[in-house]
This record gives structure tokens, C-alpha cells and sequence, in this order.
């Protein structure tokens, strides 16, 4: 997800999602001035390395595509 600053988010299960937000010295994803519980923060210091950064975007979008839909 992106929001209207920029900043670009990743949805992932909250075990993950805690682990990457130390991993990344992160936090949880922003939009909107609303806390989006299931997104983290992908810091502007990950996009050096697009590798990298498609690894943890198929991450979230395999766990997307695992969710029931509604």
C-alpha cells in the first residue's frame, strides 16, 4: 500500500509483522493519519536494494492471497 505522503507499506501476519518492525527499526504503516494494524513500514533505506524489497513484497502478497476472502 502506498499513502498520500509516499511511504509505502507491506501487509504480514502479526508474528511477522513484529519481527520485521524490529528487524527494519520500523513501525507499524500509516495512512491517512489511521494506524493500519496489519501493514509495516517499509523504510526508504530498503529501496537500495530491489531484490531484497520484491523478496518481502512476494512475502506479503503470498500471505494476502492466504486470507479468506470476505
Amino acid at each position: 500500500m502506498l499513502n498520500k505522503d509516499g511511504e509505502l507499506g507491506f501487509r504480514f501476519s502479526k508474528d511477522v509483522q513484529q519481527r520485521y518492525i524490529k528487524q527494519f527499526s520500523s513501525s507499524l504503516f500509516t495512512s491517512h493519519n489511521a494506524v493500519l494494524k496489519g501493514y509495516v513500514l517499509i523504510p526508504e533505506a530498503m529501496f537500495t536494494d530491489l531484490n531484497l524489497l520484491a523478496t518481502y513484497l512476494n512475502e506479503s502478497y503470498e500471505y494476502v492471497m492466504s486470507l479468506k476472502t470476505k
